[in-house]
């Protein structure tokens, strides 16, 4: 079976979030099934010269784009087995980031999804299964069934599309992206990518895959409903014969505390003691006081409201007065580059913030931490409090999306769980559980490596995820799956979309300090550009 994973990021060669953890692991995985699995992606200037000169030039040929003829160069690398394609047109990739600052988001994606289609019959490899990732991808399905299908070549190939975050779904005026891909008017209706008088690239996606997966079993039922669904809920529970959730995993090898170059002091379950001199280490480094056992919590990932930062400035005071550190690590909004700026001038020796990606420090802080605080407004899988369970570094969690399929708050009663967890979207509840949580630390310490051991013995790789992802490959053979796909429209006529219920108006929720649920806010209508969030 052949596998092309179309992306806009992939680890070890650009990343801003989740899903280039993702595309970086996920294919090595099934690659140990026997499939020929290869990636796509952009030539992003971001990515360094020492890839750049482990690159093969294929070819190169030209694209329509509207008016524009542009060019598309194909370079080629072998990594781990994986080979990766990358897209080259340096009037969109080679800029000074990533996503978000330009103004031609939709543009830039809209030649990314024409040269994936167009580089098939170039490179030789026509996929069985085109993987689609987020919504800078969610053109390719429509592309493929309007324009491409009626050619022998692209007959048999099926789409997958994985919604990684639903809230960044690539909004954009109609008339500049049907300049760009000609398909019609038919096209933007409700049922089709018309959302709200503009066009939505996530929608080409849920509407034209043959299979939609999310990354979480919970994230996948969350989003059927108008609270998580942000105004697609509809629509997602027209296709749910065709929508599932798969776990997202780990890389176990780069996520190893037995063998990570990265941290001060290697250990294992069973050297579980020398964890210790790693949190002396990481004190040090971030000049905070030392001391084996002050209670040390980490913080890594996007400062944005999506991962409770709202939570933690409501009741910091709270939480610092239960003589916990804390490190937070991260880049992102500047209210909250502002809020730790602040609590570390505030609370000096006890908590300190590094606002940058930093991929080594970030280690220091699994491998450092006692505990790790992930108190996400939603989540749709999480990585990071997987890898502070592989750490032995137990997760304070909200139970939402991929959070509530990994993390089981300890039950003293049953001496069930691998870490701590609360349900509501209120800051006392985030406290409450945070004490609970030193109070164990401190007063248990039997029953606080035994719970840190436990988690270090979970199974966090992508083996599972890579099992189910290719039996959906295999479904997408089936003789159902293979039947003569729709030919491509005629200019005034209309392929046979799933049409989506109209979605429930959201009710008012209660601030975040008071309430059971956050008050999300609503979509802008008119929203030019997108960036994408982690997985």
């Amino acid at each position: 079976m052949k596998i092309l994973f179309a992306a806009s990021e992939c680890v070890p060669f650009v990343k801003t979030g989740g899903l280039a953890d993702v595309i970086g692991a996920l294919p090595k995985e099934i690659l140990k099934s026997g499939a020929d699995v290869r990636v796509i992606l952009p030539l992003y200037s971001a990515i360094e010269q020492k890839w750049r000169d482990q690159m093969e030039h294929v070819l190169f040929f030209y694209v329509n784009l509207g008016w524009r003829r542009q060019y598309v160069g194909i370079e080629r690398l072998t990594l781990n087995g994986i080979t990766y394609y990358f897209v080259d047109n340096e009037y969109y990739f080679a800029r000074n980031y990533i996503y978000g600052l330009g103004g031609d988001e939709g543009e830039r994606y809209a030649f990314f999804a024409r040269a994936v289609l167009e580089s098939l019959t170039q490179i030789g490899f026509m996929p069985d299964v085109l993987h689609c990732h987020d919504w800078q991808t969610g053109l390719i399905p429509i592309l493929l069934k309007a324009q491409y299908q009626h050619l022998e070549a692209y007959r048999d190939v099926r789409t997958v599309f994985t919604i990684h975050n639903l809230q960044y779904q690539g909004i954009f005026p109609i008339n500049e992206i049907e300049e760009l891909v000609a398909l019609g008017d038919w096209a933007y209706t409700s049922e089709n990518l018309e959302f709200f008088g503009m066009c939505s690239f996530m929608k080409g996606g849920l509407v034209f895959a043959d299979r939609i997966t999310t990354v979480s079993p919970t994230y996948s039922r969350e989003i059927q409903t108008a609270y998580y669904g942000e105004r697609l809920d509809g629509l997602l529970r027209s296709r749910v014969d065709v929508l599932s959730g798969i776990l997202n995993g780990i890389d176990t090898q780069e996520y190893d505390p037995a063998n990570d170059s990265a941290i001060a002091a290697k250990y294992t379950p069973e050297s579980f003691s020398k964890k210790v001199e790693n949190k002396l280490a990481l004190q040090r480094e971030m000049h905070l006081e030392e001391g084996p056992d002050i209670p040390l919590i980490g913080m890594v990932g996007r400062l944005s409201g999506q991962k409770g930062l709202d939570l933690v400035e409501c009741v910091l005071p709270d939480i610092m007065r239960t003589g916990v550190q804390i490190v937070v690590l991260g880049m992102g909004d500047t209210k909250y580059t502002d809020l730790f700026n602040w609590a570390q001038w505030k609370y000096p020796g006890k908590l300190a913030a590094c606002f940058q990606m930093n991929h080594d420090l970030a280690h220091k802080i699994y491998a450092g931490a006692d505990m790790f605080l992930m108190p996400s407004m939603f989540e749709p899988c999480g990585l990071s409090q997987l890898i502070s369970l592989r750490y032995g570094t137990l997760p304070i969690t909200r139970e939402t999306g991929g959070l509530r399929d990994t993390v089981l708050s300890y039950n003293e009663y049953t001496n069930e769980g691998n870490g701590f967890t609360f349900l509501n979207y209120n800051a006392h509840d985030m406290l409450h559980v945070i004490e609970r949580a030193v109070d164990i630390y401190r007063n248990r310490p039997d029953v606080w490596k035994m719970l840190a051991v436990r988690a270090m013995h979970g199974q966090y790789g992508w083996d599972q995820s890579a099992r189910k992802y290719m039996e959906l490959y295999r479904s997408l053979q089936s003789p159902e799956s293979r039947s003569e796909p729709d030919a491509a429209p005629e200019p005034d006529a209309a392929p046979k979309p799933v049409k989506p219920r109209a979605p429930r108006k959201k009710k008012a929720d209660c601030a975040a300090s008071n309430a059971s649920a956050p008050k999300k806010p609503r979509a802008t209508r008119k929203k030019k550009t997108e960036e994408t969030k982690e997985s």
